[in-house]
């Protein structure tokens, strides 16, 4: 019982801060191409969708707006997860969350944008644009890095399992 009980925990611990950072990331990512482009969220989703679509994603409306924000909140939770259950063997990453989850937000930078990216269907990369970078980079570290280890070492000291 004690098992399946802190099971539970990670998954709740998992479920929280997927959806806390998968919102505030997504949200930042509207908010920035709206404001910059005149992009419409469901631009944005389909974007995402083109990871496993390409161009087609641009086609299909609310379909694939719809698969792009539920691929962009599977992304997360494995992001989270993974954080997560590392945290359970290296006690580093909740007693120190923001040097670790600032750390852990470059790293997924990094993997998201060397290694994801290219490999999926999105098509090739525009030029380099500064701003661009900096919202992408500080949305990583801040967004999902930080705040992904702030909620995986409330829920331990919380919970004490997470």
């Amino acid at each position: 019982m004690e098992i399946a009980k802190s099971w539970r925990g990670v998954a709740l611990t998992i479920l929280l801060a997927t959806a806390v950072a998968g919102t505030l990331d997504i949200t930042d990512a509207c908010v920035y191409w709206a404001i910059t482009k005149g992009v419409p969220p469901e631009r944005i989703f389909q974007s995402i969708a083109s990871g496993l679509l390409g161009k087609a994603a641009y086609k299909g409306g609310a379909q694939t707006a719809a698969l792009g924000l539920v691929l962009h909140f599977g992304i997360m939770a494995v992001m989270v997860a993974v954080y997560a259950l590392a945290s359970l063997r290296l006690p580093v990453l909740t007693k120190r969350p923001v040097v670790m989850g600032l750390g852990y937000g470059l790293a997924t930078y990094l993997v998201m944008n060397y290694v994801v990216l290219p490999l999926s269907r999105v098509g090739p990369r525009g030029a380099f644009v500064l701003p661009n970078f900096i919202n992408g980079l500080m949305a990583h570290l801040v967004l999902v890095g930080l705040t992904i280890a702030m909620i995986v070492a409330w829920r331990e000291r919380r919970t004490n399992t997470l």
